[in-house]
């Protein structure tokens, strides 16, 4: 076939894929073999990231728009084709989206011959699996493809009005305690609950699994919102009571207002409406919570934070620092002990504040690495500062995601033996208010320390909601008065006697008790007429490094 003929064929080609590009949601193509030239249904220049259409240096240009690992797959497959072994190509594999997202697609076409038999056109279509299902077929409804062509299709315009994102609260254990049939019900009705309550101009989509989304964009404001997810939920508690209680489920959402949002592109408003959604579900379901800003700052904020720390655990902790407090035996007048704290500093974020990263440790688990170095960093400080005071002691906090999720004990087991620490050198304090001494982990956990002689001291006592029923199930070794206790006995008579009466209790059972949040002098004398065993605070020292720490109260023993 002569070459201008060929090339007046693709142009034929180009014109008849562009007649149905508005048409279709595959992407239409044509592939010249011979003079290698690639041209793709305009509609993908949108999504993916398509060099020039038409293209030329087919299948280098074809690697730089596929996933990496499914390179190979492609070539092997074309390469069946150029060698004549098979005529039609269909292959699923992965093209990278502008957003660098992978997009699972499926590729099909017919390999047209020339007069001498030799490959000169494949011809086919592109079409992508599952985001492309334009309804479901549980609920009736549009899916999230509709949904973005919906709002796509307003980028030009400023959208005033609302999207609404509901979601199912606890659907996973829906479907395994029910099953799936049980499941694909609720879905169900709680479209019905909501195409009931919507009006004829707004639109209701499910987004994914178990999640729905109105979308309003005629001008209706946050309060028409909230009053009709307040309707859904008296739909769906009619509907659940009028079977019996039968079935019984709640709803929860997150509302995005369109007007206060600068940034309206598809994307964003999805990340935004998930956050406020998972925001509702998190502050206790079947609620709704409206997007705020400061809020959706936080948490990115938080998340940073987290990648941050990560990064910082597996540079060998770097940022992590072991601090340490002098806690004072008031009888002797003497250092007894330092309790070991954790700080968190780098030139990026600067000091943090526990209050803030401690949290954020024990969400994303890395609690458990931090807890382990910072137990040892405190045994070594001791087997270090026992050099010059025999019998100095150091006391750890711990995280319950400690005792629930990892094998501590034996973290401090090992330690013990690695740092040649003697019989009560290591205390361990838990924060009553962290824990339930029900459970099986915590039990087994409180007495693996007894067995071990491993002294257990119960911290920020009086802040709890059970007190003396821990001490009862724990039989710490001490206990420690949080601040907050403290400064409410240095103001109130009545709080003071309380105290006074809780550290004579405390002792009469044979207990230990340690005052924290001394910071005056003031202070001091009049606690100290409690006749506590141990006083903690700015007084006596702030947490300082080991190094600051030895200079200021371990040289001084020498």
């Amino acid at each position: 076939m002569g070459e201008n003929f060929q090339s007046v064929l693709f142009k034929q080609f180009q014109d008849v894929i562009n007649t149905f590009n508005p048409c279709i949601d595959d992407y239409l193509y044509i592939m010249d073999i011979k003079n290698d030239y690639y041209y793709l249904s305009p509609n993908a220049l949108e999504c993916f990231n398509v060099p020039t259409n038409p293209f030329t240096d087919v299948m280098e240009n074809l690697k730089k728009m596929i996933h990496p690992d499914d390179v190979e797959l492609l070539v092997d497959d074309i390469n069946q084709l150029l060698n004549k072994e098979k005529d039609f190509h269909n292959l699923q594999y992965r093209w990278i989206d502008k957003e660098g997202r992978p997009v699972w697609i499926n590729c099909r076409g017919r390999v047209l011959m020339d007069e001498d038999g030799e490959p000169e056109f494949m011809i086919g279509c592109v079409n992508e699996i599952g985001s492309r299902q334009k309804a479901d077929n549980v609920s009736g409804l549009l899916r999230e493809f509709s949904l973005r062509n919906e709002l796509t299709a307003q980028k030009d315009k400023s959208l005033n009005g609302f999207l609404l994102r509901l979601g199912i609260d606890n659907f996973k254990e829906i479907n395994e305690n029910k099953g799936m049939d049980y499941g694909d019900m609720v879905l169900q009705k709680t479209a019905e609950c909501i195409k009931a309550v919507i009006s004829s101009d707004q639109t209701l989509y499910r987004v994914v699994a178990d999640e729905f989304a109105v979308v309003d964009m005629n001008g209706r404001d946050i309060e028409d919102a909230q009053k009709m997810y307040s309707e859904i939920q008296n739909k769906i508690k009619h509907f659940i009571k009028s079977n019996g209680y039968e079935v019984f489920f709640t709803i929860s959402a997150g509302i995005l207002d369109f007007s206060v949002l600068k940034d309206q592109e598809y994307n964003n408003l999805m990340k935004l409406s998930e956050f406020a959604l998972n925001e509702a579900k998190s502050n206790g379901k079947n609620k709704c919570y409206i997007y705020d800003s400061a809020d959706y700052a936080s948490f990115i904020r938080k998340r940073e934070l987290i990648h941050i720390m990560r990064q910082s655990v597996n540079n060998n902790f770097k940022g992590f620092k072991a601090y340490f407090q002098p806690i004072m035996d008031i009888n002797k007048q003497c250092l007894f002990s330092a309790e070991t704290l954790l700080r968190f500093c780098t030139e990026e974020t600067g000091m943090i504040s526990p209050a803030e990263f401690i949290p954020l440790l024990e969400e994303s688990n890395l609690i458990i690495p931090v807890g382990r170095w910072v137990l040892y960093q405190a045994m070594e400080a001791c087997s270090q500062i026992q050099k010059t005071i025999p019998d100095f002691k150091v006391s750890v906090n711990l995280s319950y995601i400690q005792v629930l999720r990892s094998d501590v004990l034996n973290d401090i087991l090992e330690g013990i033996q690695k740092y040649q620490l003697k019989e009560g050198s290591i205390y361990i304090e838990l924060t009553e208010s962290g824990f339930l001494e029900s459970n099986s982990y915590f039990i087994n956990f409180c007495e693996g320390l007894k067995a071990n002689g491993i002294p257990l001291a119960l911290d920020d006592f009086g802040t709890g909601y059970s007190n003396f029923h821990y001490l009862y199930n724990l039989n710490p070794s001490t206990i420690k008065i949080d601040r907050s206790f403290t400064l409410k006995a240095l103001k109130s008579s009545y709080e003071y006697s309380l105290l006074r009466h809780m550290v004579d209790m405390t002792h009469d059972i044979d207990l230990k008790l340690c005052i924290e949040g001394i910071e005056t002098i003031q202070e001091l004398n009049k606690i100290s007429e409690m006749g506590p065993d141990y006083i903690q605070g700015f007084y006596f020292g702030k947490p300082s490094p080991l190094d600051v720490f030895i200079e200021e109260f371990v040289d001084k023993n020498k």
